[in-house]
Parts: C-alpha cells; structure tokens; sequence
C-alpha cells in the first residue's frame, strides 16, 4: 500500500508515458532482473516476450528472437527508463533492497524537482529510479519552464529513511515517470517533439531538452551526450524498440495527430492507438 492515493502528477497530466518496450538478447537474464532487482511482477509470458508491470498494471514488455544484434551505445534509443515511485519511503526502501542485493549504481542525483538514483540492467539498457517532490516545491521560471540541476544526494540519509522489514517489490502507483532518449542532434528532437507532437520545452541542458505537457517537469528527454548525429536505428537491434504516450485530453491527442498530418508523417492506426516512427527510428503510439 501507499500513503499516496491520488495518481501522480506525472500521470494526470495532459500526456504521460504509459509503457516502454525493449529487445533483448538474453530474455531470462532482463526479465529477472526487472523482477527481482527492479521489483516489477510478470503479468504475461512466452517464449520471445515478458510483461512486466505493477499491480496489474502493464509498463515494461520485453522480447527477444534469435537474430538480435547488440546496439553500440552511440545508438540513437535508449538512455534511461525511468520507474517514477510514489513517495520517498518507497525510494528508500528500494535503494535497501538493492544495497542488500549488491546491486552497482551508476550514479544519484537530487534535481531540484525530484531524488534519483542510476543504474543499467544486464544488457546494459540505462535505468532510474525515482520520487518526485510536490510541484508546490518546484521553482517554475516567467516562462513557465522549471528550475532544474543536478546536485548530490545523499544516499545514505536516504537508506536510512527505508522502512525495516522485507521488500515486496515496487509499490502500488509505481509507473513510468518519463522516457530519456538518445537522439542524433537537439534542434530535430524538438521540432518532433515540441512543434509536432505539441510536448512544451521545460528545461534545457547542455546538448539535452526536457520536454512535457501540463506543467511536469519532463514526459520525454531527448540527448546527444553518446549520439550525436545519430542516424536512424537499424532493424534487429537490442534496446529501446518504442513507447507509449496516453493523452488524458482528446484535444490534446488531436493535435498531435494534426501535428503529424500537417508534415505527412506517417502513423498507422490500431487497437493500441496511431503507431509511428521519431525522426530516428525510435516507435512511438499515441493513445487516448
């Protein structure tokens, strides 16, 4: 249970990202990491693909066939997903877990509007783990970006704060926060993502923008810090193979599908919403 009933602000905005989907080599190894390190539950299995999610909830699925070729990592794809938890109790007790589990950290931060901490799964596929601060805490600028850094945090104070007794697993209301993308250069990932799909410039980094809809601090991340000038990604390749953005406004939904019209980009249209392609071969389906 959580102390935290409401959704997250992340979630009840205009647009949220809903589920990423990665290619594997070694299908057992990702899953059971997700699993038993990362604390999602299996929700669906075969013998090329797992689901992972929370409570019931889908947001991670996996697959793998026998033709997989490892990505380089100055790829165009993946640089992080991001697992948003609902309270800082729940990041403490996760980062317990995994001292207990010997896991490798890749790094922690405190940014101003949230607590962080890095790490990589198996396949080397980039991983946070996250808690917000309350929006009432964040520093929004005249033009309604928000302040953001990265600053250290203090991990042992935070394992600290975890509550004793046995983990099991992510908490309830755990979902994907955001989505940190490698892309080939910055000027292209926002013309996609800010002049077509209608996500608002947040903040910017040297060689990152930070992109969202109703006032969250980023939905979507796009940087060239490993893959500047990235082309498209290649057929057959481990990694990031697409994500969902979920409109909770129609009319927010109809704009982006304009936004797509407008520059004839193509999207093909199914029970999971209109699928389509980034600038860099990234998939991407919108849904309502």
């Amino acid at each position: 249970m959580t102390d935290q009933a409401a959704p997250s602000f992340a979630l009840t905005r205009p647009a949220h990202v809903d589920t990423a989907h990665l290619v594997v080599q070694d299908l057992d190894r990702v899953a059971g990491f997700y699993r038993d390190i990362i604390g999602l539950t299996p929700l669906d299995a075969s013998a090329s693909g797992q689901v992972l999610g929370v409570a019931g909830t889908p947001l991670l699925t996996l697959t793998t066939d026998r033709t997989v070729a490892k990505a380089p990592r100055t790829a165009a794809g993946l640089f992080h997903t991001a697992f948003l938890v609902p309270n800082r109790r729940a990041l403490g007790a996760w980062l317990a877990h995994a001292a207990h589990a010997g896991v490798r950290l890749d790094g922690a931060s405190d940014h101003l509007v949230s607590e962080a901490i890095y790490l990589s799964d198996p396949e080397g596929n980039g991983i946070e783990i996250y808690r917000d601060r309350t929006p009432m805490e964040w520093t929004y600028f005249p033009d309604g970006t928000v302040q953001m850094a990265t600053e250290r945090l203090d991990l042992q104070a935070l394992y600290d704060s975890a509550p004793k007794g046995a983990w099991g697993g992510m908490e309830d209301g755990t979902a994907i926060g955001h989505i940190h993308l490698q892309v080939g250069n910055i000027p292209e990932a926002d013309a996609f993502y800010r002049d077509v799909l209608g996500l608002k410039i947040m903040a910017r980094y040297p060689g990152a923008s930070f992109f969202a809809t109703g006032g969250y601090h980023h939905h979507v991340a796009a940087n060239i810090w490993n893959s500047r000038g990235a082309g498209a990604r290649g057929t057959g390749m481990t990694g990031l193979a697409g994500y969902a953005l979920k409109f909770n406004e129609e009319g927010e939904l109809a704009r982006a599908l304009a936004g797509l019209e407008r520059l004839e980009i193509a999207a093909t249209r199914s029970a999971q919403g209109w699928s389509l392609n980034d600038p860099w071969g990234i998939g991407l389906t919108l849904s309502a």
